[in-house]
């Protein structure tokens, strides 16, 4: 019996101090209203994440060996977040049970990391519906942010990130900038 607990031990040990894949870490910030454009007004907040893969990058090293990377983070629940902040800041309330509603579907979001050990290109796109309705009708909008990078040497799991998160701000920025958005929530919300 004692041989069998020390090889589960054992066993599990092992498991545990094997290798973890690299994770990136998705933290795109809120843009954020200094003020209100209304006064209150409620909304009920959804998301759907309908990327066919839930990987963020693949990384590709030209040996015939394409590598998935994962967020940390859940990235719906993540652009939902920034998308409620963002609201919030320009005087909107988040609510249950409003006839209210906003919806954002992320369609895409991936870095594309070609890379050898003298260089890298990076191609990212994020690509983001967001639906506001309300009793009197609907508004869809469709948000696509995408940037390039090159680079001296291999990229690095940091700098994969930093153009990860870039893309993600600057989608998130063009919501928060966009007056037809704004109108519509301001003057059906």
């Amino acid at each position: 019996m004692r041989k069998l607990v020390l090889a589960a031990s054992i066993a599990l040990l092992t498991a545990c101090s094997a290798p973890q894949q690299a994770q990136l870490n998705f933290a795109p910030r809120a843009e954020l209203s200094n003020s209100n454009i209304v006064n209150g007004s409620t909304f009920t907040l959804t998301s759907k994440d309908v990327r066919s893969a839930q990987y963020v990058a693949l990384v590709d090293s030209g040996r015939s060996n394409i590598e998935p990377i994962h967020a940390r983070q859940n990235v719906r629940v993540t652009l939902e977040n920034a998308l409620l902040e963002q609201f919030q800041s320009q005087g909107f309330r988040s609510s249950v049970n409003s006839e209210n509603s906003v919806e954002i579907q992320v369609q895409e979001l991936l870095v594309s990391v070609k890379h050898s050990v003298m260089e890298n290109e990076m191609d990212a796109r994020l690509v983001l519906e967001l639906t506001a309705e309300t009793p009197q009708g609907k508004l869809v909008k469709t948000y696509t942010g995408s940037a390039e990078r090159t680079g001296a040497l291999s990229a690095s799991d940091e700098e994969i990130e930093q153009v990860l998160n870039d893309v993600a701000n600057l989608v998130l920025r063009e919501v928060a900038n966009d007056r037809e958005l704004q109108s519509y929530m301001q003057e059906r919300f």
